[in-house]
């Protein structure tokens, strides 16, 4: 069911708060009781930030993870985002039916989904965008951190341009990369030469071989008497994460010595009396950052997909917030800045929930327009799902244990790899899976299906290397993303072991994986220029032949018993813990 206005406000019962809360301070997260997202201003500047869209223009289904996992070894055991399901809730005192715990947690998804309906949509991001600037005038700026070109067949149908129109009606003033980039340098360069209008920032992207900055890496805004610096950050492992052959002359990196020099000349040359990254380094290496570089006042962080909060988190007097994925959240700071310094600031995470806020009227007219010479194509159906399909986990969703079973099943292998990318939104028992879904799931310019023969020593070393990236204990060496995920393959885990010892027991259809022996493993979103069939081809077949897809069974590890008690896992059970 869908609730009305008033349902809404009886279930909500959470006031307005500000300043450095602490644990359990619920209410920073919203408005006002009377008006969820009827903010009362505070101070002179105000921010207002989405990341991570991955070019949803509609609004969708989005379940967090039911495992995030940190450990000891990387000091992140019970620390945020590494908490998930009823610890999170427990930890900052939200009870689980409500807006809240159902933006927040993975917990009873499917029902809480039919009762507060889907989040995001850029024509209800809008609508409350709009909203807040009539409210403020030009104090208020939109920042946006990045990943908004990639996710859907219509942004890779149009090379993104329907997304920077997107972009522009929502007078986007600043923004920074991820997989744009996937679209090679000219497309990005054209595109923010000649279309965008944000202004795009990334202190961190350098010529090759000249060391050059490929962009300006800050910009000063002077907001009433204020002077603001806004610096970029853009992903600062693009070319290992993602194909290098898209950016062949372009070099990037976190290059913290370099964000000092970028936040001390704000401060010196400019006199900035405040400094904002706008980031798309992640959670876990925004914090570190901000434990090495001294002045920044503010991080806003994408890339990871996480809410951290519904509080900022502090580290070296910066505060650290990221904002989600897929147009779930809309975050405001409101600042009271003074001169040289940040003297206070209120904080909120505003839920997109599209049936609480009308669909601006502009904006939807613009997604119908560039939605229709595709509408029939996506809307394709393909098959019933009878589980609940999301990507979003540290081990095998759903959705990709789908994939790997067509992989497997339509090219004949023992195995199987999907990429453990963070973006692909849900989808609902006893909806029928679209071609826009599997697009949804697959859209990228590198697709093609490969089939390789990996020896026992190959592929535990591929496991071994993609585990490294996710549970390494210095931040700087986590690139983002989730585990590989497997079709067809067992194996106990250990996410607190050191590289090449956290696999153990590893097998192929149960049996033990010899050393010497070949496996023959599909895959797809190869690192290298290859050529074979897009994986939503074959996954579409796949789908059209079974008319009726249900999980069972997802190939996920034993985790070892030291990860019990974890509040990283919402459900041990499905680790044998």
């Amino acid at each position: 069911m869908n609730l009305s206005r008033r349902d809404f406000m009886a279930i909500l019962g959470v006031a307005g708060a500000s300043g450095f809360l602490a644990p359990g301070a619920v209410a920073a997260s919203w408005g006002s009781g009377k008006d969820p997202y009827e903010i009362q201003p505070y101070g002179n500047v105000t921010l207002l930030h989405i990341t991570d869209t991955h070019a949803q223009l509609l609004p969708v289904w989005w379940r967090e993870p039911g495992t995030n996992i940190g450990t000891h070894q990387q000091h992140e055991w019970g620390v945020t985002p590494h908490i998930v399901g009823k610890w999170k809730l427990d930890y900052y005192g939200i009870k689980a039916d409500t807006p809240e715990g159902y933006a927040l947690s993975c917990l009873d998804f499917d029902a809480m989904a039919h009762k507060y309906g889907k989040i995001g949509g850029y024509a209800h991001i809008a609508t409350l965008v709009k909203r807040y600037r009539e409210q403020l005038g030009s104090r208020a700026i939109l920042l946006d951190g990045g990943d908004a070109w990639q996710g859907s067949a219509t942004s890779l149908w149009t090379k993104a341009e329907d997304m920077v129109g997107a972009q522009n009606l929502l007078k986007e003033d600043y923004f920074v990369g991820h997989w744009e980039f996937t679209y090679g340098a000219d497309r990005v360069e054209y595109l923010l030469k000649h279309k965008l209008q944000a202004k795009f920032l990334s202190q961190n992207v350098f010529t090759i071989p000249w060391d050059e900055p490929v962009f300006d890496p800050y910009d000063i805004r002077e907001i009433n008497g204020r002077k603001v610096a806004i610096i970029g950050q853009s992903f600062p492992f693009t070319p290992i994460a993602n194909p290098a052959y898209f950016i062949p002359k372009w070099s990037f990196g976190i290059h913290p010595q370099h964000m000092q020099k970028m936040v001390d000349e704000c401060r010196e040359k400019h006199h900035a009396d405040v400094v904002v990254v706008l980031s798309h380094n992640g959670a876990d290496v925004d914090k570190k950052m901000a434990s090495q570089v001294n002045g920044i006042d503010i991080i806003l962080g994408g890339h990871t997909h996480e809410i951290m909060g519904p509080k900022p988190v502090m580290v070296n007097k910066t505060l650290i917030i990221n904002t989600s994925t897929n147009g779930k959240f809309l975050a405001r700071f409101d600042l009271d800045v003074g001169k040289g310094r940040l003297k206070g600031f209120r904080f909120y995470y505003l839920p997109i929930l599209s049936n609480m806020i009308p669909a601006d009227p502009e904006m939807s007219a613009y997604i119908e327009k560039v939605r229709a010479p595709y509408a029939e194509k996506l809307a394709e159906p393909l098959a019933v799902t009878e589980s609940l399909l999301y990507r979003r986990d540290n081990f095998n969703g759903t959705f990709d244990q789908l994939i790997c079973n067509a992989l497997r099943e339509e090219l004949d292998c023992e195995a199987a790899f999907s990429p453990g990318f963070r973006w692909g939104y849900t989808k609902l028992p006893g909806e029928t899976i679209t071609m826009e879904d599997v697009m949804g799931q697959t859209a990228i310019t590198y697709p093609e299906v490969t089939v390789t023969e990996y020896t026992g020593a190959e592929l535990k070393n591929v496991m071994e290397q993609v585990a490294d990236n996710l549970f390494n204990p210095d931040p700087y060496y986590i690139q983002g993303g989730d585990m590989i995920r497997v079709g067809n393959i067992q194996y106990t885990f250990n996410p607190a072991e050191t590289i090449n010892k956290r696999i153990t027991d590893l097998r192929v259809g149960g049996k033990m994986v010899h050393p010497s022996k070949k496996y023959k493993v599909a895959g797809w979103a190869a690192m290298q220029k290859v050529e074979g069939t897009p994986v939503w081809d074959i996954f579409s077949k796949w789908l059209k032949d079974k008319k009726t897809v249900r999980v069972d069974h997802r190939d996920n590890p034993v985790l070892t018993k030291n990860m019990k008690g974890n509040p990283g896992i919402a459900y041990p059970q499905e680790y044998d813990l």
